[in-house]
């Protein structure tokens, strides 16, 4: 099974789901801060989550609970680059643990992630979307049902397909 994004909707099976993107649109040439969300075909590598708010997830992907000190770097000066860091860090990095419900579960695209090249772009996720689908500052964003309906029928040779 694979997922198109196309028209801020994402497309699998018989599903047509309202998602957000990158405040300024979709490009071919991604780069660190830009708000653009990367264009391409992308897997799926795993799912981070808030057990302590998310019970019963579903999924064949494997699942990594985050913790209060879990963080991803988005410092091109880091060699921790584009990965999962624990706080204190010295360099710049996204907090993982939120007070709003955005990452209660993150869905890991495979953008960057494999020799990481710096300035391409880091934290590219699906991850659920604020009440008014506003743009992100990359990812792509769905309702918390929907992400639980996505995550509940995705599995390893799954691609994100990006328009």
């Amino acid at each position: 099974m694979n997922i198109e994004l196309k028209n801020k909707f994402l497309y699998f099976r018989n599903y047509k789901l309202k998602c957000s993107i990158g405040k300024r649109g979709i490009s071919i040439k991604k780069r660190e801060g830009d708000k653009k969300t990367p264009k391409g075909e992308f897997k799926l590598k795993y799912i981070l989550y808030r057990k302590d708010r998310i019970i019963n997830l579903k999924t064949k992907l494997k699942k990594i609970a985050i913790n209060k000190k879990m963080g991803w770097c988005d410092d091109i000066n880091s060699d921790s680059y584009n990965k999962i860091i624990n706080f204190p860090f010295k360099y710049s990095a996204e907090k993982l643990w939120k007070k709003e419900n955005v990452y209660d579960i993150i869905i890991i695209i495979d953008y960057n992630l494999n020799q990481v090249k710096k300035k391409k772009g880091s934290a590219i996720f699906l991850h659920i979307a604020k009440k008014k689908y506003q743009p992100t500052a990359g990812c792509i964003a769905v309702s918390k049902k929907n992400i639980k309906l996505i995550a509940s029928e995705i599995n390893k040779k799954t691609k994100l397909k990006i328009f």
